[in-house]
């Protein structure tokens, strides 16, 4: 049999989750070595046990696992396990990594540039607004959006990027096979054909109500930050803010209205310390740092720099587009003082290569 069968096989295993799986792996090296295992080895394993390791010892699906790939490949989608190079940087890291990802779509290098957008299932009209316009502003810049496509906030955070003809990705707490909701399917093609959609799950799982918390680590596994537009304090949504920050990612909240239940939980994350956004243009400055040039604005200015600026002009040349960005924006982004800023800014003005508009705004010319 191939890698892959016993990678499905382990994925299949009842009650061994994905801490368990790996534990496995760390002892016996591969898939494979697990099922050749005696029940004796297995239980050596802590947390496997009697029970477990029979399961493991007896396991008799192998043709679930051949009607998996024979379904996968139907439906053009991909099953990959962490041995293969196109499953998640991302994913590697995390303890509870899934053992096998059912992919439909495609996963690109540039995807590890992404941000997470959750909230509400019942959003207010504000709330699907502001997740739309948003995603939109993401996807266009060139980061990737990634959400559960769930109603609400989760819906209108994909369809703003789809609109920018930029890049998403969903994350199912289903099988594939079973879009949900399954007024989404629409949605979720959409999906596939321009990011992809993804899910641990094999075909024909129900979208059972424990599968959505364990579904949200990945969310924020994928992602460098995690913006959350409304939510309720017992919104699901917050699992997902748990796991970024035990992931060590961002945290963003949108503010909403004080007297809105679907405020309530955004509001409450913002006075424990959450980063306060208004606008994706905040989140993408904090986040900027770390994305190393992915950003378009980033490749046309570098595209289009000229040769004779010095490196001071370069760096501040670098952080303008042809959108106006305020004189304070630019302090922040590059760490100088005001002083410093208007001596370049005026540089490169009386070079012809940026204007100036009222308010203190500079853009490129």
């Amino acid at each position: 049999m191939s890698d892959l069968q016993y990678w499905i096989a382990l994925n299949l295993l009842p009650d061994i989750g994905p801490v368990l799986s790996r534990r496995l792996l760390a002892a016996f090296g591969s898939p494979e070595n697990i099922f050749r295992m005696s029940i004796k080895e297995l239980r050596q394993i802590q947390g496997v046990g009697e029970n477990r390791a029979l399961s493991i010892a007896q396991f008799n699906g192998w043709d679930t696992v051949r009607k998996e790939i024979e379904l996968a490949a139907r439906n053009n989608i991909h099953i990959v396990s962490p041995a293969d190079q196109v499953y998640p940087e991302g994913l590697k890291r995390i303890i509870d990594a899934p053992p096998i990802l059912y992919i439909k779509g495609r996963i690109e290098r540039g995807d590890k540039y992404a941000v997470a957008m959750v909230g509400s299932r019942n959003a207010t009209i504000y709330g699907k607004h502001v997740a739309e316009q948003m995603g939109r502003k993401l996807a266009s810049s060139g980061l990737t959006v990634v959400s559960g496509m769930a109603r609400g906030v989760d819906t209108a955070s994909h369809t703003g990027a789809l609109k920018a003809g930029g890049r998403t990705i969903a994350v199912m707490g289903s099988g594939l096979d079973v879009p949900y909701p399954a007024s989404n399917r629409e949605l979720m093609n959409k999906i596939a054909s321009s990011g992809c959609v993804i899910s641990e799950f094999p075909f024909g799982t129900q979208p059972q109500r424990e599968n959505f918390p364990r579904r949200n680590r990945i969310i924020s596994a994928l992602s460098m930050g995690v913006i959350v537009v409304e939510a309720t304090l017992d919104s699901g949504s917050l699992i997902t803010v748990t796991y970024a920050l035990e992931h060590g990612n961002e945290v963003f909240a949108v503010p909403g209205n004080i007297t809105s239940r679907n405020s309530k939980g955004t509001n409450d994350l913002i006075r424990n310390g959450a980063k306060l956004v208004e606008s994706a243009d905040e989140v993408i400055n904090e986040l900027r740092p770390q994305l190393k040039g992915a950003l378009k604005e980033d490749v046309l200015a570098a595209e289009n720099e000229p040769a004779e600026l010095t490196d001071d002009e370069k760096s501040v040349f670098r952080c303008l587009s042809v959108e106006p960005k305020h004189i304070d924006m630019i302090i922040r982004e590059k760490k100088i003082n005001t002083g410093k800023a208007l001596s370049i800014l005026l540089s490169l003005e009386l070079k012809g290569i940026i204007s100036q508009s009222e308010g203190k705004l500079f853009s490129l010319n």
